[in-house]
């Protein structure tokens, strides 16, 4: 490999590298915080925290990817034009064909990972992610709920359960006490299980206890019962793992698949290794600057044109489900343009050209 090329593709690949890290250290803030909420209403287990935050996490790379890929060549391709080192590169003749093929050095492989990450990697993380959730939601031990010690519920209230099967499913001498307005409600049993209907809603089924109901602030309007089979509600668990679900079906089979919400995935995943080109080719002309022209304003520049990209991806998604476009033109409208204009951009209006040499006046 030449010099030239070792040094730009040095340069490309530290600096992608560099964004990458940091776009992942924000992006998982905003993972965890999703999650987190998820855990505080009850829809996800506590325990199954970090494994959310990893296949959630991967189910953001294909759009972390690509604007990590379009901000670290705008901030390589910067600092050359700043150092006036482009200047030089131009002068030697290398302009935008010569500098295609460090350029896709580093372009190509982060385009593999974004297509494996879009077409497989997320759709199988999001599909185990639900799977593990559904599964969980149907065990007390993944749902928080311990035999001998109190559990506090995020719906309000205190559980207790003195023993509990191995598979979760059924326990004994079970304690539970809440607090709705202005009264209390104590519910014990001998034994029960846990029961999940089709919407993901989960009950204790109680057999064989007494439940008692009466005032917080004191009085004698308390009322005993004493019951042979008796349901409390949990909170409300994530729904049910449905196979059908386009979001957790593989990219085969929604080729197949005729439905308007399959063909609008199957475009959705089609769409981001393509939009990661084309904001690969623009990153080059976007970065061309003087060497005391601000540092970022580029970089912002096209930040917000790969936003605006991403909301019109997201939007035309929705416009397929809808049946407002039709599945055939898919989302082809927004990406077969885009890379035009960035083909164009790059290799005309991008174009390096080579110094001329000063005019010598004649005597």
């Amino acid at each position: 490999m030449p010099k030239l090329d070792r040094y730009l593709l040095s340069e490309f690949a530290q600096s992608t590298f560099a964004a990458l890290v940091v776009l992942l250290v924000v992006s998982l803030g905003g993972v965890f915080t999703d999650v987190l909420a998820d855990i505080t209403r009850g829809r996800v287990p506590a325990g199954m925290m970090f494994s959310q935050l990893g296949l959630v996490l991967l189910n953001w790379l294909p759009i972390i990817l690509p604007l990590a890929l379009m901000i670290g060549l705008m901030l390589a391709v910067g600092r050359l034009y700043r150092d006036s080192e482009m200047p030089v590169i131009a002068s030697i003749g290398a302009g935008p064909a010569r500098l295609l093929r460090p350029l896709l050095w580093v372009v190509v492989p982060v385009i593999a990972l974004v297509a494996a990450s879009s077409l497989w990697l997320g759709p199988w993380a999001e599909a185990v992610s639900k799977r593990m959730i559904s599964e969980a939601n149907r065990n007390m031990l993944a749902s928080g709920l311990e035999p001998g010690r109190f559990t506090s519920l995020s719906n309000g209230g205190v559980a207790f359960v003195g023993g509990m099967s191995a598979d979760g499913s059924r326990f004994d001498r079970v304690f539970i006490y809440r607090q709705r307005g202005d009264r209390i409600d104590v519910v014990t049993s001998n034994e029960g299980e846990l029961q999940v209907d089709d919407s993901g809603r989960r009950y204790l089924q109680l057999i064989n206890g007494f439940e008692v109901e009466g005032p917080v602030d004191g009085g004698l309007d308390f009322r005993l019962m004493r019951y042979r089979r008796n349901e409390v509600q949990l909170p409300a668990g994530e729904s049910r793992f449905d196979p059908t679900d386009p979001e957790l079906m593989t990219t085969p089979a929604l080729l197949d698949d005729p439905r308007p919400e399959a063909q609008a995935q199957l475009h959705r995943r089609i769409a981001p290794p393509l939009l990661a080109l084309a904001f690969a080719l623009m990153a080059v002309p976007l970065a061309r600057s003087t060497p005391r022209q601000a540092r970022y304003g580029r970089v912002l520049m096209g930040f917000l044109a790969y936003l605006v990209a991403t909301n019109l991806m997201l939007m035309g998604t929705r416009w397929i489900e809808d049946g407002k476009t039709p599945s055939a033109l898919g989302l082809w409208w927004l990406v077969v343009p885009l890379l035009a204009f960035a083909l164009w951009l790059y290799f005309g209006d991008g174009r390096l050209r080579r110094s001329r040499a000063p005019k010598v006046a004649r005597a």
